[in-house]
């Protein structure tokens, strides 16, 4: 019966600190992350088909492709494992990575507009809704693992749950940077002072 009623105690206790709290957020912002990578893995997928679409257009510029398949070796050359969020460092490089071919493909699309018969390729323009597609699904899930993530912070750092935080080794996890979010956002430098290539009859 004391044993029993110990336990019930214990239990009480640990709700009361936010111990409980500490474990649903901990796997919400898993889950949330997992699928940050899931949509990140989509639009990596994506790259190979719209380069090759591209280089179908003999005079398209070589310099932003190469930038996109340079950024994406580059973002794909990152280990995305779920300890990755408990690693700042590690985060910071990956969300870096990220971000550069997000301005990749960006600046890839507006240069493609000058391009006529790029335009005018029905492959080329499926592809194109889908990765806008799937930037708008990478959207939805950064927002989400950040409303999560930043929950979890607040419990971490509040008081009196910090202490059951330093108890268990929950520590604050790292977060998309508004640097970073400034960066995808900004819209890419072309420079249009170049005619574009005139379509071919």
């Amino acid at each position: 019966m004391k044993k029993t009623f110990a336990i019930l105690v214990l239990a009480s206790a640990l709700g009361g600190c936010g111990y409980n709290d500490f474990q649903r957020l901990d796997e919400q912002s898993k889950a949330a992350w997992s699928e940050v990578l899931n949509q990140y893995q989509r639009r990596a997928d994506l790259v190979p088909n719209i380069v090759a679409t591209v280089k179908g257009e003999a005079q398209f510029e070589q310099e932003t492709l190469t930038r996109v398949i340079e950024a994406r070796a580059k973002a794909t050359s990152i280990q995305a494992t779920p300890e990755l969020i408990n690693d700042p460092q590690a985060f910071n490089q990956f969300q870096q990575a990220q971000g550069e071919l997000s301005s990749a493909l960006s600046r890839l699309m507006v240069v493609a507009e000058r391009y006529p018969q790029l335009q005018a390729n029905q492959g080329f323009r499926d592809l194109r809704v889908t990765l806008e597609g799937t930037e708008n699904r990478i959207t939805v899930a950064r927002n989400r693992y950040i409303e999560t993530v930043q929950e979890y912070n607040v419990l971490a750092r509040s008081f009196p749950t910090n202490l059951t935080a330093k108890v268990f080794s929950y520590e604050p996890k790292p977060n998309f940077t508004v640097q970073n979010e400034a960066q995808i956002s900004a819209p890419p430098q072309v420079d249009f002072s170049h005619p574009a290539p005139a379509a071919k009859p």
